[in-house]
């Protein structure tokens, strides 16, 4: 059975180791910790890749490179890391862009906002930077590989 489920097993592994080390890196950067950062998107190591990257890794450790199933998980793994890095991470930049301007046309005096929803708080952080990414490709990797030489 172990070796049946050991795709999911190895995914969701990385998938929290991932999110378990978001509050240890922000804090070696800032020297503050945030729980809160274990539940959240964005941030280093990308629990996205580390939890897509083991999935594939796993399957093809038990499967093999050239199943069908590894084609499916490698093509799955490119459009979320893809997502990951483009859609969602320019996603939290136009956040960003448009609450920078709602900022400064209400400050301009010029313009009043007094529907609710632009006091909405909204995350900012969507996306992952190369650099997370490739964090979460590592882990995801290495973990699932020690995973698998180990049991």
């Amino acid at each position: 059975m172990i070796e049946t489920m050991f795709p999911m097993f190895a995914a969701l592994l990385a998938n929290v180791t991932a999110q378990l080390l978001k509050p240890l890196f922000l804090m070696s950067r800032t020297k503050r910790f945030d729980m809160r950062q274990t539940i959240s998107c964005g941030g280093f190591p990308s629990s996205h890749t580390s939890t897509v990257v083991a999935l594939s890794t796993a399957v093809a450790l038990v499967e093999g490179l050239s199943s069908s199933l590894f084609a499916i998980t490698a093509i799955f793994s490119f459009i979320v890391i893809y997502d990951a890095i483009n859609v969602r991470y320019y996603a939290g930049k136009n956040i960003q862009l448009t609450k920078q301007l709602i900022n400064d046309l209400s400050a301009s005096g010029e313009v009043e906002f007094s529907d609710p929803i632009y006091y909405e708080k909204i995350k900012e952080v969507l996306g992952h930077r190369l650099i997370e990414v490739i964090g979460g490709f590592i882990l995801g990797l290495t973990e699932t590989l020690l995973f698998y030489f180990l049991i």
